[in-house]
């Protein structure tokens, strides 16, 4: 059972929610101290909004195409996130920036699927990540967790762990490679975050000895 102290999450997400999914497995399973208090979508259709209101999640869609301004629309999701009191936001699958406004500098992570600075920025996600690194002829890859920042996947990296590229991979098994590391590192970064154990110095992510 979730302690009542918990660290409250908020998950921003475009898509199926395969990554809140393991948060959640996590949190059932007593491996993680913490609870979701809210999952946002960019898309109406973000399958990752079925799977919290299965478990009683609010769950809202606030859709990108709606808001032609960027800033209109955190405006939108700020909004949202003031009504649930949250800790930390992790962005998994968003497909937009998320402001942190001050209130989230700090407080918002994102995970990103290779090896930040490489293969990162605004063009660079999902599978469009894997065409690239297969396309460079790289020999490595991997998952970056980082916190946030005002600009795409440039943030203080909190973990990253490789993945090597094989000769005969394909983008959806190189993806499926990677995800198996993003679903490691994302509980992981969150449990140090919950225990107070990141500390941001200028650039780099110090991770503090367990008390």
């Amino acid at each position: 059972m979730t302690s009542p102290d918990a660290l409250r999450v908020a998950v921003l997400l475009s898509g199926e929610g395969t990554s809140l999914e393991n948060l959640f497995e996590r949190i059932e399973s007593g491996t993680l101290d913490a609870q979701i208090v809210a999952v946002i979508g960019s898309k109406e259709n973000a399958g990752g909004l079925e799977r919290a209101r299965r478990r009683g999640v609010p769950a809202l869609a606030v859709p990108r195409e709606q808001y032609p301004d960027p800033g209109d629309f955190n405006d939108a999701i700020h909004a949202e996130l003031d009504r649930h009191e949250v800790d930390l936001v992790a962005c998994l699958g968003f497909l937009s920036l998320f402001e942190t406004r001050g209130k989230f500098d700090g407080r918002a992570i994102n995970v990103h699927p290779a090896l930040i600075p490489a293969f990162c920025g605004k063009d660079y996600y999902g599978q469009r990540v894997h065409e690239a690194v297969l396309a460079s002829g790289a020999t490595v890859t991997g998952a970056t967790v980082h916190f946030v920042d005002e600009e795409y996947d440039c943030g203080p990296i909190i973990l990253q762990e490789e993945v090597a590229v094989r000769a005969d991979d394909t983008p959806a098994s190189l993806a499926e490679r990677v995800q198996v590391v993003e679903r490691r590192l994302v509980p992981r970064a969150i449990q140090l975050f919950a225990s107070g154990r990141l500390a941001i110095e200028g650039r780099q992510v110090q991770i503090l000895d367990a008390p």
